[in-house]
């Protein structure tokens, strides 16, 4: 997996509370907010948009989606971001917050996996600079 790019393989959001995620070819990413349409979507928190690689998905084999991650990429390594990493996917810019903790409903998908997932779950981020991401999209880290 690359330190500095990949590409969007998957797009998802969740419309309602306990709603499944939904997919999606295109997303729209409102600064300081999250995505369009997304139920976590909320001015000022850290926790707007979760990141989660398929390569990791795939090594648990999870299904894109299942552990609730909004935008599942591809060839790039999620997890060595550090807080306030900046991410440019399609043409939205996101900054890194930081990682997201397996919660309780991890273990309803398989008896230990929320502790098999600690350290691996994706990262979470906001919304820095809206715009589009589609499906194919590339995702380049942008140098500090």
């Amino acid at each position: 997996m690359s330190h500095s790019g990949g590409t969007i393989s998957h797009l998802q959001i969740k419309v309602a509370r306990d709603a499944p995620m939904q997919a999606r070819d295109v997303l729209h990413a409102v600064a300081d907010l999250g995505l369009d349409g997304d139920v976590n979507a909320r001015a000022g928190s850290a926790r707007q948009v979760l990141f989660m690689d398929e390569e990791t998905l795939a090594a648990f084999e999870l299904p894109n989606g299942r552990v609730r991650e909004n935008i599942t990429t591809r060839g790039i390594a999620l997890q060595t971001l550090a807080a306030g990493a900046r991410v440019r996917a399609g043409a939205a810019v996101f900054e890194i917050t930081k990682p997201c903790d397996p919660c309780g409903f991890i273990d309803d998908i398989r008896p230990g996996l929320r502790e098999a997932m600690e350290g691996k779950r994706g990262m979470l981020a906001r919304v820095i600079q809206g715009g589009e991401l589609r499906v194919g999209d590339a995702i380049e880290i942008i140098p500090a």
